[in-house]
């Protein structure tokens, strides 16, 4: 199985990506993970622009089965976010997770989304939904693989 995560933005603090890097590791018992990170585009000051232009970068790295990650997408608890990942994988080699950056995403990457979901309605910032994503992703495999991780 492959995972890719095209995410907006980078981790900048150490400890996020050490965090995340943590994750990464541990998931690779599991999977291929790839970590695609598109450049901000914040010095436009143009909400359009930005959206336009990060979507260029989204589309251009979308392979597979493509899961946006999006604060109007269907909430699941651990073990349905688990059935979700096991159906996806029976079906397709290559899932997506998209991760846009402050203003969202553009409505062609909406559109190319087979399907959209949310941690939340809450808001979070970026780099700690990466982690919150690369661990929800490894606690769905231990789930799939009845490891004890999950409790």
């Amino acid at each position: 199985m492959n995972i890719n995560l095209v995410c907006v933005g980078n981790l900048k603090e150490k400890f996020s990506r050490d965090c995340a890097e943590e994750y990464i590791k541990r998931l690779g018992a599991f999977c291929k993970l790839e970590v695609v990170e598109i450049k901000e585009q914040n010095v436009l000051k143009n909400p359009s622009l930005i959206l336009e232009k990060e979507g260029e970068q989204i589309v251009k790295n979308l392979k597979g089965y493509v899961v946006l990650c999006d604060i109007g997408g269907q909430e699941l608890s651990s073990e349905n976010f688990a059935q979700k990942l096991q159906t996806i994988c029976m079906e397709n080699s290559t899932i997506t997770f998209v991760v846009g950056g402050s203003y969202g995403v553009s409505e062609e990457v909406r559109a190319l989304a087979n399907e959209r979901i949310s941690f939340s309605k809450m808001t979070f910032p970026h780099n700690l939904f990466r982690i919150m994503l690369l661990e929800q992703i490894y606690r769905a495999f231990t789930i799939m693989s009845g490891k004890a991780y999950h409790k």
